[in-house]
């Protein structure tokens, strides 16, 4: 047989396979999703370096050399590109997609190629001369699985399921990241306020010390007031004490989690305000967070690498029939003869007869993997029910303290107006007075607290449910 017969041979085979199997091609390159720009700018001050191996050696390096006010928008925007949980997440995701690839590669024969000159002699002569000669050997493979027992398609399809977990991994990370960021923003918003008001508390507490002691003065009061108003100063500046040492650690917090520069700090720029109300009804936010919640297709895709394992296993139990072409090349240089080749095609199959129960024991695994997967899904299931009832239970809840303590909050001031204008004209006493300002003091921070309490509620109800739609 001539080269060029081989050739024509070869040529037959990788037709009859582009007939068998049309969309292999099209199959072995999965798509990716498109990549979507913010319009939320940042500044770019407070990236992190891009070397993630970096370890700082002096102490300028790590020293914080500013505040930077960042809304809750930016916040979300630094921690989608920086969190670190993150980024292992989309790298998981790119692993799986290249897994995908390399088990698509089995709908493609394999092609190979060698060769090899050699030289050849039976040393030196009587004559001192050197016999010798020198050959050229080559040789072609094709090999291709023509029939596995539906292992090399259950291969595949347990790889396409794993991507769909990791990709629901992803989407599962992001909400995750969302969540505690817009949760570590609003304790930073409370950190804020708790520090404002009780920065306005020992302006009060000072201004009612300075008024008691010009009443000493006058003699219209006592020396027991005075040490009254003293002690409340003192509680009030120990109170912002610790009030200024939980800002800075909810500063850190929030920087930590976004993986922000080593050099740089935040605090919150938006208002402490009501971040929106919530539409649906209990029944309504539960069923939607059966239909979205990623979990839940987590278990199902689960569910479905088990099954695939479940059928490579018992693969092994079939026949596995493979095509194997062969072609070879021989030339001996100047031994007057012509270059020979050869060639070889034909079919091999194999069939385990007994192999002492291991394939079906690997199936009974992965069945047993299914029925895990289910029960997990069941409880995935009844969490997020109880999620949702359990945030929006605390939605309800909390929008009545917002409305409570709003009226409290207008109660505490007028009651602290009262107060002071009663201890001027002499009805009243300090006492009342210290009581009425630690009031108001408290109702101030009921009120923040009942604001950002609704609003960790909502972050939290939208996490359950999950909206899509909405992201």
């Amino acid at each position: 047989m001539n080269f060029s017969l081989f050739f024509v041979h070869f040529t037959w085979v990788i037709l009859a396979f582009a007939i068998l199997f049309p969309n292999a091609a099209s199959a072995a390159t999965p798509p990716k999703p498109q990549n979507t720009s913010s319009p939320v700018k940042v500044p770019d001050s407070l990236n992190p370096s891009p070397n993630p191996l970096q370890l700082p050696t002096k102490p300028q390096e790590v020293r914080i050399r500013g505040i930077v006010p960042i809304s809750l928008a930016q916040a979300l925007e630094l921690a989608r590109r920086n969190n670190r949980d993150l980024q292992v997440a989309l790298l998981q995701l790119e692993r799986s997609r290249s897994s995908l690839r390399e088990s698509q590669a089995a709908l493609f024969p394999t092609l190979g190629i060698n060769s090899s000159v050699t030289n050849s002699g039976i040393g030196f002569t009587s004559n001192n001369s050197f016999q010798g000669r020198t050959s050229f050997n080559g040789s072609a493979q094709l090999n291709y699985d023509v029939y596995t027992s539906g292992n090399r398609q259950a291969t595949i399809q347990a790889a396409e399921e794993q991507l769909r977990v990791d990709q629901l991994n992803v989407e599962n990370q992001s909400l995750t990241i969302s969540l505690n960021t817009t949760t570590q923003y609003y304790n930073l918003q409370q950190a804020d306020e708790q520090v404002r008001i009780n920065r306005a508390a020992v302006e009060n507490a000072q201004a009612n010390l300075r008024d008691t002691l010009a009443r000493e003065q006058a003699g219209v009061g006592t020396r027991f007031d005075v040490l009254q108003a003293q002690v409340n100063l003192a509680n009030a500046q120990q109170e912002l004490t610790n009030a200024i040492s939980q800002q800075q650690i909810a500063r850190r917090q929030l920087a930590t989690l976004l993986s922000l520069s080593e050099s740089s700090d935040i605090s919150a720029a938006d208002p402490v305000q009501i971040a929106g109300l919530w539409p649906q009804t209990v029944e309504q936010s539960i069923v939607q967070a059966f239909q979205n919640r990623p979990e839940l297709q987590q278990q199902l895709a689960q569910r479905n690498i088990s099954e695939q394992q479940r059928r490579q296993a018992l693969s092994q139990l079939g026949p596995q029939i493979s095509l194997a072409a062969n072609y070879n090349l021989l030339d001996r240089f100047n031994d007057g003869v012509s270059i020979t080749d050869g060639y070889s095609l034909g079919l091999n199959g194999n069939l385990t007869l007994f192999d002492a129960g291991a394939a079906r024991a690997r199936a009974a695994q992965s069945r047993a993997n299914i029925e895990i997967a289910e029960s997990q899904f069941g409880s995935q299931r009844d969490l997020i029910r109880f999620d949702v009832e359990q945030y929006y239970s605390q939605l309800q809840s909390n929008l009545n303290n917002v409305q409570t303590s709003s009226v409290a909050l207008n109660q505490a001031r007028e009651a602290l107006n009262l107060a002071r204008l009663r201890f001027q004209a002499g009805v009243g006493t300090q006492t009342e007075v210290i009581a009425a300002e630690n009031d108001l003091t408290r109702a101030e921070g009921n009120r923040v607290g009942a604001i950002l309490d609704y609003n960790r509620a909502l972050a939290n109800l939208q996490r359950s449910v999950t909206s899509r739609g909405s992201r």
